[in-house]
C-alpha cells in the first residue's frame, strides 16, 4: 500500500517512519511512504502557502493553489482516496481502521493532507478531499501526528506487516475481545521486586492459560 503525505514540515516524519514495524514494512515493500513538501507546489515567489482569512478572524488559512496542485500531481502516482486529517472528521477506531485498510488496499493507497494554522481553504475540501478523518476529540497544532497515527493503525491490517498475523486479533479493541481490557502480560524474570509471575503461565497447560486470560477480561 502506498501513502503520500502532503505537509509543510516533511522532516517531522523522519524518525518515526524509520523505526520499528513501519521501517520493516517499507523495507519488505509492504508499504510505500512518500513525504511531499507543500511549498514545492506553491507558485508564490516566496513559496507562501497561507494567508489571512476572508471575513477576519485569528490565525492564517492554508491557500488552495498549492494543495490542489499537489493533489493533482500525486493522483497520477496514487489513485487512492484523498484524506484530510481534521478534528471534525470521522473518528479513527479499530473497526474503521480495519475497513479502511481493506478499501485503500484495493485502490493501492491513500493521499493524506496535513493541515496547519486554522485549517485549509474549504475549496480544497470541495474539490479534492474524499474523506476527513480525526484521531480524537481534541485539536492538534497540525495533521502530522494524526497522519502518523492513521498510517500506523491502518498498516497493522495489511498482510505481512505484523510479525504475528494473530496479534491484532488479541488486542484491546479487537472484535474477539469485544472492547474489554487486555489481559496482563509477563516475561522474564519470574520474580521481579518480590512480584511473581502467576503460576498458571508457567504450567505449560494452554487450556488453563487461556481460561486464566479470559478470566482477567471479565
Amino acid at each position: 500500500m502506498r501513502f503520500d503525505i502532503i505537509t509543510i514540515f516533511p522532516t517531522i516524519f523522519d524518525s518515526y517512519f524509520h523505526e520499528g514495524m513501519i521501517r520493516k514494512a517499507t523495507e519488505q515493500k509492504l508499504l510505500e511512504i512518500h513525504i511531499h513538501n507543500l511549498r514545492d507546489f506553491s507558485t508564490d515567489k516566496w513559496k507562501k502557502v497561507d494567508d489571512i482569512p476572508f471575513g477576519g478572524g485569528a490565525g492564517m488559512v492554508m491557500t488552495p493553489q498549492p494543495l490542489v496542485d499537489a493533489v493533482k500531481a500525486l493522483k497520477k502516482l496514487n489513485p487512492g482516496p484523498v484524506i484530510y486529517l481534521s478534528p471534525k472528521g470521522e473518528t479513527l477506531t479499530h473497526t474503521r481502521a480495519k475497513r479502511w485498510a481493506s478499501e485503500w488496499q484495493k485502490k493501492s493507497g491513500a493521499i493524506l493532507i496535513c493541515g496547519r494554522y486554522e485549517g485549509i481553504d474549504q475549496r480544497v475540501i470541495d474539490l479534492c478531499v474524499d474523506q476527513e478523518i480525526s484521531i480524537g476529540k481534541y485539536v492538534l497544532t497540525g495533521g502530522e501526528l494524526a497522519a502518523m497515527t492513521l498510517i500506523d493503525t491502518v498498516s497493522r491490517f495489511i498482510p505481512g506487516v505484523l510479525g504475528d498475523e494473530n496479534s491484532h486479533q488479541e488486542e484491546t479493541f479487537s472484535r474477539k475481545l469485544q472492547g474489554k481490557k487486555e489481559y496482563p502480560h509477563y516475561t522474564k524474570p519470574r520474580n521481579f521486586s518480590g512480584l511473581e509471575v502467576p503460576e498458571v503461565l508457567l504450567s505449560g497447560n494452554h487450556a488453563k492459560i487461556n481460561a486464566w486470560r479470559r478470566n482477567q477480561l471479565s
